[in-house]
């Protein structure tokens, strides 16, 4: 049985940090899509929360869009994910869900990702249009 002293050392003791967590990025920043793919839709900056799961995974990213159009959003990460990577995502519009199936696009190290909408459920294109629609009047 330890006592309080050994368990108290044991979380005052300084740890190391793996180094991958304080190391830089070394994947570049690049696009999966070309120059003449980019920009078809206006997109605004505007501040929205989003749910991201990676392909694969059911561990939710809860984050903040820093931009948003009708073909895709950008989302503020510090660990940004892999362009390619398929995400299934909810953004919450004035208090109602858009579910969207995505695919990262471009990723800047330390900073975040594009996600380009790949298909929308339901009824949340016009959500999203609607939305998008109250910021320009």
């Amino acid at each position: 049985m330890r006592n309080a002293g050994d368990l108290a050392a044991r979380f005052t003791e300084p740890r190391s940090l793996p180094m991958t967590l304080n190391s830089p990025d070394t994947q570049p920043s690049k696009s999966a899509v070309t120059a003449s793919e980019r920009r078809r839709h206006g997109r605004y900056t505007v501040n929205v929360q989003i749910e991201v799961h990676q392909e694969g995974s059911d561990v939710p990213m809860r984050l903040v869009t820093t931009d948003l159009s009708r073909g895709g959003c950008y989302i503020q990460t510090m660990i940004p994910l892999s362009v390619g990577r398929r995400v299934r995502a909810t953004l919450w519009l004035d208090g109602c869900a858009v579910v969207f199936g995505g695919l990262v696009v471009t990723r800047h190290p330390q900073f975040g990702n594009g996600i380009m909408f790949v298909e929308i459920e339901g009824e949340g294109e016009q959500l999203l249009a609607r939305y998008l629609d109250g910021i320009v009047s």
